[in-house]
């Protein structure tokens, strides 16, 4: 195969490539300004250096290098990014997480290596994107109620579903793009279930690689504020008023416990003026009972999640409502009673917290004693954790406020329980649309993400917080970094050298080192660059040594779907970044072995498989 002439532009192009992925495994520099230092120094190079043809026409320009940042692909992931949040801010999916760990309940751990099957197995018959947009906030509820990271699912995730991908003709797009590049060089089209058996084997030594060793190498990760909540995991006192039509109204203690009031540790009922201790045998809720339980936030939360009419005295006209920047938004918070504090020694009652703050008071955590009474008959102490709730502009009034110290890192907002049917609609209407292929992908999710903030599932802010500054940065660099190796002819450069180079060794050897090269190109160009370079390079080897070209082909869209070592290479590696708060090194150190495992099991199992040896 003739090899073109490197030019001084690919050489420095190359250079740029190995700057950016030795910044990208820095974890001192932020993978935002490694992204921009990238794009700008292949700006510069090709304004001071530019490349053209024969007729003086630019090859690579300020556009070219600068569209990856309005790449449909690119606005896919946001717009995802965004429907995701609005199911977990709706706690949409809670219902079918918990049906999942009722499933579940002895052995918890099988209901995430069920799903991750399921993921693999449906991504080989349709497109494997919006099979994980639907897993991942269903994965990330079952990983919080288990307190695990979702650091420990996210990455599996997409991972088992690209593996899934090289089950089918259709399971990527890599794969047909492969088998269209094929069919234009000549060959012959290539049917829907033609590499199902070298696929399967391929994912199931990959997915025994992510279930049984991936999690050892993984790093449990989480943002700053679940690190902090989680590991003090300190419980409130919350009071439930047992309200006429609550899901609690009729429940009869069963073993000294109550089935709608799991996972709390009950202080203390009030039934008839009459204040009852436990153990509770042979109790019954009615209407007009007070409940005190100690709990945590997120038990609480969930609970709320299903009786929203749980804690009632929270509850105010004019407390609830949104506008686009969340100000009105209903968030909680924790509150501090400051030393000195006008609530030392007085009630909530007495203090007329509410009124002053237009704050609710919903748990009290005080580390001294165990509280046997009800919420407003206790005399607040200096100390006092108070957990609140209120709109976002009220909670951060509290910031003025001498009498109680705000902790800024506890709030979170509540979920919009009343829009979880919304929410699931527009999400089943996306996916559905998506799936059929009625509407482009991209179409359907900005449509979706346009939808879930028009009707309420979350606000502008919440919005612009569920995109992830990295994947936007991250994407636009890699994708002027593989317009920039292909304008200057640098991956054809590197892919010809290294076929000619092995072209007198053995058809098995040739073969495993075509698979090694596109699976670490495809980590640096796009996964679909990599298909539609490498397919007429696979068909050009073939007929030169006379061979079927079928085993080619394969190490190309096996190859090219080895997309596991930098988060950019593969649309669901940028999915799961954010939601499972991982870094570049992350993607690193548990992609780069699964590549080798896949390398080594393709070079004994096509060649066998074809009887090349």
């Amino acid at each position: 195969m003739e090899i073109i002439e490197p030019t001084i532009q690919m050489w420095l192009t190359f250079g740029v490539v190995i700057g950016a992925i030795v910044a990208y495994s820095v974890d001192r520099i932020p993978l935002e300004i490694s992204s921009i230092a990238a794009v700008s120094a292949l700006l510069l190079l090709f304004h001071l250096a530019p490349v053209q043809d024969a007729s003086g026409t630019t090859l690579v320009g300020t556009r070219d290098l600068l569209k990856g940042f309005a790449d449909p692909a690119l606005m896919t992931i946001l717009c995802l990014l965004v429907t995701g949040q609005a199911l977990v801010q709706t706690g949409a999916l809670n219902g079918l997480a918990q049906k999942l760990l009722g499933w579940g309940q002895k052995n918890p751990s099988g209901i995430i290596i069920i799903c991750l099957i399921a993921v693999m197995v449906v991504s080989a018959v349709m497109n494997n994107t919006p099979v994980v947009v639907i897993f991942i906030p269903i994965l990330t509820v079952i990983t919080d109620k288990l307190g695990r990271s979702s650091s420990s699912v996210m990455m599996p995730l997409s991972f088992v579903a690209i593996l899934g991908g090289n089950l089918t003709v259709i399971g990527s797009s890599t794969n047909l793009l492969a088998s269209g590049a094929y069919e234009l060089s000549g060959g012959e089209k290539i049917g829907f279930f033609d590499f199902t058996i070298p696929g399967s084997v391929m994912a199931v030594v990959g997915i025994t690689y992510i279930l049984f060793i991936m999690p050892r190498i993984l790093k449990p990760r989480s943002n700053l504020a679940s690190r902090i909540q989680d590991r003090s995991g300190k419980q409130f006192l919350f009071q439930i008023d047992i309200t006429a039509g609550s899901k609690l109204e009729g429940q009869s203690s069963v073993a000294g416990l109550f089935p709608g009031l799991k996972d709390v540790t009950i202080r203390m009922i009030t039934q008839n003026g009459e204040k009852l201790l436990p153990p509770y045998d042979d109790i019954t809720l009615h209407t007009g009972d007070q409940v005190m339980v100690a709990a945590t936030r997120s038990v609480m939360q969930n609970l709320m999640n299903n009786d929203p009419e749980l804690i009632s005295h929270v509850e105010e006209e004019g407390m609830k409502g949104d506008d686009e920047n969340g100000k009105n938004a209903e968030i909680i918070a924790e509150v501090v009673v400051a030393p000195a504090s006008r609530l030392d020694g007085r009630t909530l009652s007495m203090a007329n917290f509410r009124g002053e703050t237009s704050c609710a008071v919903m748990g009290l955590q005080r580390r001294s004693r165990m509280i046997r009474d009800h919420l407003f008959n206790q005399r607040l102490e200096a100390g006092d954790v108070l957990l609140v709730m209120g709109t976002r502009s009220n909670i951060e009034s509290l910031r003025h406020n001498i009498d109680v110290i705000l902790m800024d890192w506890s709030k979170t907002d509540l979920p919009i329980a009343n829009r979880a049917i919304h929410a699931q609609i527009i999400f089943g209407v996306m996916v559905a649309l998506a799936a059929t292929g009625l509407l482009p992908i991209a179409v359907s999710a900005m449509l979706g993400a346009l939808l879930m903030i028009i009707t309420g599932c979350l606000n502008v802010r919440q919005a612009s917080r569920a995109i992830d500054r990295r994947v936007f940065t991250i994407v636009g660099a890699a994708l002027a970094l593989g317009t920039a190796m292909q304008g200057t002819g640098g991956a054809e450069y590197l892919a010809t050298s290294v076929v000619n180079a092995m072209i007198e060794a053995p058809v098995w050897v040739l073969l495993s080192g075509f698979f090694m090269l596109v699976a670490l190109l495809t980590n640096v160009l796009s996964n679909n660059a990599t298909a539609v370079l490498f397919t007429p390079i696979a068909v050009s080897i073939a007929t030169k040594l006379n061979m079927d070209p079928m085993p080619f082909l394969l190490a190309v869209i096996f190859g090219a779907n080895c997309s596991f070592a930098t988060p950019m290479s593969y649309q669901t590696n940028l999915l799961v970044m954010a939601p499972g708060h991982y870094r570049f090194t992350d993607f690193l150190k548990a992609g780069t072995p699964l590549i080798f495992i896949m390398w080594i099991t393709f070079t004994f199992l096509i060649p066998w498989y074809y009887n090349l040896y």
